[in-house]
């Protein structure tokens, strides 16, 4: 798939225009340097001057995209850094001639293509739904990254490379996360890591007698990257077209560099020397294509968990959407007819399946001897993708039903998740979820997740379970535009529940507050409210207290002992309690 998507990459070309309707123009003209094979439309909000609008056009060979983008000439009416690239704009040229020109063979793919869907759309759309499990698929279908949201990502994968390629023409950056794993929404951020040399894991020549020189390193790996992380990012800042707000963030455990794309409007995280989150995407995606259920299962889960307020777009103590994935991937894997394998068991089922290919291979290598050998055991096995197939034949409607119910009745306190061993063990420490980092077995993948969101983790899979009982198919009173009451996922990511949670809500507040006890109440003023209690002992205790108390209070202000100015302390009488007095009034 990566494969796939970087030959797309190389193959094609972004031109702004004017509008959708430049599209049958710049076909003819760029039809001289190719096959036109596909092109995509899109449009990014801009400022008072109006929206962007682009075309994404995909070449037969890159070859031919090469020879469009050679064609480029820089305009002497916008000057700035000279530096030729993939990203260019369609000026206005001579006026056509009046000849009837034909239709452009391939018609545009996409208009607006990454326009997510408006959320009232798609609550109608999943009202007019047959069933929850139906609903689970349409919201699946219609908030995942498109094709064209992936290609446009690979392109700025592709400027990034391009850019560094003549000093390190080794250079690779590797995306990963959510939008290559299979589970990124529209409108997800990139994450990319940057490895300058690609061969550096390979053996060198030992016959080659001719060797590079090199510039000596901080023998501080961690402050080595920060350094050349903040070299690249002044690159990116000052000679890469689109590329504006960039960000170093070189402090965080792992350093990153975050900037904004203006073109393809996309955030992207950079970061170098990070392999885990290339091997934790492979994983997920491996996960994805063992079972049909397991990408839209996930996606209401995410989507379920932003409306009712567990997730933010801001790092923090809340759960991210990466722990909500591994709870949803250990859920499939702990049931008794389990839908996706433990980790184990695939490097078992990898082990099998090569030793019947090469018999003579090596013994796979177990788990935790490193992240290289833990990802060549199964990942880079592509029988693996057929060695597991579920005979669990439940609906995605039951699967999200007992999730919620499965989280319910988990036990956080003691119990740490484990998705190696497709099983719980008691926590290594006291953090409130505890999810055992697949790579890193030593790491906390939740670390960050305080005891207020698990408990309010705890509450909202309990509400969920309620919501999809209360407000099944059945109980809904009409179907489409014009039902009445919402139904099934809508009730579950309804308005009513963009309001959050907390855990005080469900607190009992006291009975009394205790200052209420000494607020005194004119004689000559009605009394507006009145204190109402559940006991009448409890009112007549209280009433006692407070004639005691004023009894006590009118006594020292009117026929208390006299104080001697010397002294700086008396004691109230018959109470041996001492009240300090200054000695001199200030």
């Amino acid at each position: 798939m990566l494969t796939a998507r970087r030959a797309e990459a190389r193959r094609s070309i972004l031109v702004q225009v004017s509008s959708e309707r430049s599209y049958n123009e710049l076909y003819h003209y760029c039809s001289q340097f190719g096959t036109i094979e596909s092109s995509h439309h899109y449009r990014v909000e801009g400022d008072a001057d109006g929206d962007c609008h682009y075309i994404l056009l995909e070449f037969s060979s890159s070859a031919q995209a090469d020879a469009a983008m050679q064609s480029g000439v820089f305009s002497t009416e916008r000057p700035g850094v000279r530096a030729r690239s993939i990203f260019m704009w369609f000026r206005t040229g001579p006026k056509p001639k009046l000849i009837a020109r034909e239709e452009p063979k391939r018609p545009l793919a996409l208009v607006a293509g990454t326009n997510a869907i408006e959320e009232a759309e798609l609550n109608g759309l999943l009202s007019s739904a047959e069933s929850i499990d139906d609903q689970v698929t349409i919201l699946y279908r219609l908030t995942k990254l498109n094709d064209l949201g992936k290609r446009l990502r690979f392109l700025a994968v592709r400027q990034l490379e391009s850019s560094l390629q003549g000093m390190f023409p080794q250079a690779v950056a590797h995306p990963f996360g959510s939008s290559v794993n299979g589970y990124g929404r529209m409108g997800c951020d990139l994450d990319v890591i940057l490895d300058l040399d690609s061969r550096s894991g390979e053996p060198p020549d030992r016959n080659s007698r001719l060797v590079y020189h090199t510039k000596a390193t901080n023998p501080n790996e961690r402050t080595q990257v920060q350094r050349q992380l903040e070299s690249i990012g002044d690159v990116l800042q000052l000679f890469l077209p689109g590329v504006n707000s960039v960000r170093r963030i070189l402090k965080a455990r792992v350093p990153i560099v975050k900037y904004h794309h203006e073109h393809l409007d996309l955030e992207i995280d950079l970061t170098m020397n990070n392999t885990a989150g290339v091997y934790m995407s492979e994983l997920l995606y491996l996960f994805g294509q063992l079972d049909a259920r397991v990408r839209p299962l996930t996606f209401c889960v995410r989507r379920w968990a932003q409306s009712v307020g567990l997730t933010n777009q801001t790092p923090g103590y809340w759960i991210t959407n990466f722990s909500l994935t591994m709870l949803v991937m250990y859920f499939l894997q702990q049931l008794s007819r389990p839908i996706l394998p433990s980790i184990n068991r695939l490097i078992q089922l990898s082990a099998a399946a090569s030793s019947q290919q090469q018999p003579s291979s090596p013994p796979v290598t177990r788990f935790g001897e490193g992240e290289a050998e833990w990802a060549y055991t199964f990942l880079k096995n592509p029988s693996i993708y057929g060695s597991f197939r579920s005979d669990n034949e439940s609906t995605l409607e039951q699967l999200l039903m007992e999730f919620f119910e499965f989280y319910s009745q988990f036990d956080f306190n003691q119990r740490a998740i484990s998705l190696n061993l497709g099983a719980t063990i008691l926590k290594p420490d006291h953090s409130p979820m505890y999810i055992v980092n697949p790579l890193e077995t030593v790491l906390n993948v939740s670390k960050n997740v305080n005891l207020e969101e698990t408990e309010l983790f705890r509450m909202q899979v309990r509400n969920a379970v309620w919501l999809l009982e209360a407000h099944g198919k059945e109980s809904s009173t009409g179907t489409g535009p014009g039902a009445t009451e919402p139904w099934g996922l809508v009730s579950l990511f309804g308005p009513k529940q963009q309001q959050r949670i907390t855990p005080q809500m469900f607190f009992t507040k006291r009975m009394l507050n205790v200052k209420d006890i000494f607020d005194e109440v004119p004689v000559d003023e009605p009394q507006t409210t009145t204190t109402q209690y559940r006991n009448t002992a409890v009112k007549n205790q209280i009433a006692a207290i407070q004639r005691t108390t004023k009894a006590e209070i009118h006594k020292l202000s009117t026929g208390g002992p006299r104080v001697d100015a010397r002294t700086s302390s008396t004691s109230l009488e018959g109470t041996g309690v001492k009240l300090k007095r200054n000695t001199k009034r200030r």
